[in-house]
């Protein structure tokens, strides 16, 4: 007879999840029989998403979402929510980077990376937690980078959000495990996606998107008596 899947009983959130990190943390996740709802910036690319993960089995919801947008956010964790059930896994993967000198970059533009990198973040976090509590368990996944840690010409609004989800991350777990959800931070050094090229660099050397999601289901499969609050991710070789 063969055992359940580990995340049977699950429903997964993963913002920014129609291609690179985002679609391959959506597939392990599926694979390991979450209910998956994949949150993109357009229905298109939220439905093509879907449409590629059923090659592999996986059913998913896609849907569309500015997660920087606080009634967007509300109006697709309700929908997920209706249509799935609780969402017991959330991993806030949507991000985008501008790069310029702090004093050069335009309002907007930090305003754009801000409110997706991080503020984003906060509020899918905010609209699952209540689900999570009542279930006295889940998972918060925030997707950050080593930008987080360290510094860079023109990286001023980029590594400002991603120092700021380690501390929104960091905060948040002592503030949730006494309710049985963990809360857990992944810092990846440059990962080689189609979003994020990193011309110059050898592809074959850098992290793969599959490299990120296997520590995602690591967190997840954690026994339920300890989690892991943080996880730095590098290549072996330097690009």
């Amino acid at each position: 007879m063969q055992n359940k899947a580990p995340l049977s009983g699950d429903v997964a959130i993963v913002t920014g999840g129609s291609r690179g990190i985002g679609l391959a943390i959506a597939r392990s996740l599926g694979r390991l029989g979450a209910r998956l709802a994949l949150c993109a910036t357009t229905a298109e690319s939220a439905g093509r998403a879907a449409s590629t993960l059923e090659t592999d089995r996986i059913s998913a919801l896609g849907l569309a979402a500015d997660v920087s947008d606080p009634a967007a956010v509300r109006r697709f964790v309700s929908a997920v929510q209706q249509k799935l059930g609780d969402v017991s896994i959330l991993v806030n993967n949507a991000g985008l980077g501008v790069f310029h000198p702090a004093h050069q970059i335009e309002e907007a533009d930090w305003d754009r990376v801000l409110g997706t990198n991080l503020k984003g973040a906060w509020l899918m976090s905010r609209e699952v937690a209540p689900q999570m509590i009542r279930q006295k368990r889940g998972h918060i996944i925030h997707i950050a980078s080593l930008a987080g840690k360290n510094t860079f010409a023109g990286g001023g609004a980029y590594c400002a959000s991603k120092w700021g989800l380690r501390g929104l991350a960091g905060c948040m777990a002592e503030e949730l495990r006494g309710y049985g959800i963990r809360v857990s931070v992944v810092c990846p050094g440059s990962v080689h996606t189609e979003f994020s090229p990193h011309a110059g660099k050898n592809a074959e050397r850098m992290l793969q998107p599959d490299d990120v999601a296997h520590v995602v289901e690591m967190l997840v499969l954690q026994a339920p008596q300890s989690f892991v609050s943080e996880v730095d991710l590098r290549p072996t070789q330097k690009p």
